[in-house]
């Protein structure tokens, strides 16, 4: 049963920022995948039904006390934690993948939920840690600890685009509670051999060629670099005010992979040009800032480590996926948030936004 109370709180510039995005990223996969042959419903139909449920979900979220989620966090941690193991042992299969778990009527990846669980646990972690002057190099070993475990399971898949964001929101949390400059340059000088470790000994021949070709499109032209070459054509072509609805000549000819999902951007840039993409960037923009409003608006510690971590994930799908199809960051699989079509995704960001909603709230409840 919904208090109504917090009925009469509702964060409507939170929902319409949402709604906003979503209903732009629905127009955006329609003209993607016109020129598609699909049997069954259209994408864009189906990102509707997708974006129906997710609201749905934020809503049940919205519905049950936040504080909830401190109680569960180590039993939600331990469940993820074997769901990642089921994966790599009896997972299905999929594009040279092992990522989904078949559960019955339904299938689920588990390194997308990770992403709200790491949250959660690191909030509560951080919540009972009491700190004066930042956290020490001794204080994050048993953080660190928690969070290698999942990123390793997750880069087994291989699934390194989530094993980054995964790794990105906990260091974010870190340094929203604190850190010594002394922890800052231990860790990077750490990072010297442990890239090297992941280059010699983690990544497969797949992924390194896309770390090359982020650093020389060039070399393979129509192979492993096309997808790079082929969005930033598509980005530069737009100009200043796009090609109009529908009329975008790389994703209507079909040169551009991935349109409707990873380079979803890239259609919309074609199309409505800087003007559209300043508008798009403005209205993301906007939605991490009231993210990062509502985490300092918290009354309680809890609260806002989740409204931050939340943000913080937001955030950095936001500028990976823009950064990859600019041609700034390597090629890595992470979609556009509400934005680039997929049930995971947007299923896993209006988790985010329920709990985000939840922290709002309530917050003239205690």
């Amino acid at each position: 049963m919904i208090d109504r109370r917090l009925l009469t709180n509702i964060d409507w510039m939170l929902v319409g920022l949402v709604l906003s995005v979503s209903i732009l990223g629905i127009l955006n996969i329609y003209s993607a995948t016109t020129p598609y042959r699909v049997i069954g419903a259209p994408y864009y139909i189906k990102q509707f039904n997708w974006m129906l449920c997710g609201m749905f979900i934020a809503l049940v979220v919205c519905s049950v006390d936040y504080h909830i989620l401190e109680d569960l966090s180590y039993w939600l941690y331990g469940l993820l934690f074997l769901l990642l193991l089921a994966v790599l042992i009896i997972g299905r299969r999929s594009m040279g993948a092992t990522r989904w778990l078949h559960l019955g009527f339904f299938t689920v990846q588990p390194s997308e939920l990770m992403k709200i669980v790491i949250i959660v646990t690191f909030a509560r972690y951080f919540t009972n840690f009491q700190v004066v002057g930042g956290l020490s190099v001794k204080d994050v070993l048993f953080p660190l600890g928690i969070l290698a475990v999942p990123v390793l399971l997750i880069m087994k898949q291989p699934d390194q685009g989530t094993a980054i964001l995964v790794i990105l929101i906990a260091v974010s949390m870190a340094a929203y509670v604190g850190l010594r400059w002394s922890t800052v340059a231990t860790f990077a000088l750490v990072t010297i051999p442990v890239a090297w470790l992941g280059w010699t000994e983690l990544l497969r021949p797949y992924q390194k060629n896309r770390i090359l070709d982020f650093l020389d499109p060039e070399r393979s032209r129509l192979g492993s670099g096309y997808h790079i070459i082929q969005s930033k054509i598509a980005v530069g072509s737009g100009g200043i005010f796009g090609k109009g609805y529908v009329k975008g000549t790389q994703s209507q000819l079909r040169f551009l992979p991935e349109q409707h999902t990873d380079f979803a951007f890239s259609v919309f840039a074609e199309e409505w040009g800087f003007i559209g993409c300043l508008v798009l960037i403005v209205i993301y923009l906007s939605l991490v800032l009231w993210g990062l409003n509502i985490a300092r608006r918290c009354n309680d510690r809890f609260g806002g480590l989740l409204a931050m971590g939340v943000t913080a994930m937001l955030f950095w799908h936001i500028i990976i996926n823009m950064g990859m199809v600019l041609g700034i960051f390597p090629v890595v699989g992470v979609p556009l948030p509400f934005f680039s079509y997929g049930g995971t995704s947007m299923i896993t960001s209006m988790v985010g936004i329920g709990i985000l909603q939840n922290i709002s709230m309530r917050r003239f409840m205690f």
